[in-house]
């Protein structure tokens, strides 16, 4: 069963039997062995995967996920492209510096 950081709700991990399941869930993956579909008994509306260097939105549609190029909770920003482009500052230059400009792109795009 996966794990997942409940980070607003002050608990490190979310017991899937007792709290309501996020609107979000945010998976990095270097085991390559998570599927989104571990996600469709919970309910979980959306599902970022980031699995070999690649982030994929997933939504639920119904009964199954489908990969979608947006998510629905920040509709006017290319997520996928702020994941590659954080990760290759991160890479050429440091973490902080790549927080620095993350934190510029999205409060120069609000």
């Amino acid at each position: 069963m996966p794990s997942a950081g409940y980070a607003n709700a002050g608990k490190d991990r979310i017991n899937w039997g007792v709290d309501p399941s996020p609107d979000l869930v945010v998976e990095i993956d270097i085991t390559s062995y998570t599927d989104v579909n571990d996600y469709l008994p919970y309910g979980v509306p959306e599902v970022w995967l980031f699995k070999k260097n690649q982030l994929v939105i997933y939504r639920l549609q119904g009964d199954r996920y489908t990969v979608e190029i947006s998510s629905r909770y920040f509709p006017n920003i290319n997520v996928s492209e702020v994941v590659t482009e954080s990760l290759k500052i991160a890479y050429e230059r440091n973490t902080s510096a790549a927080i620095r400009e993350l934190r510029q792109k999205l409060a120069s795009d609000n």
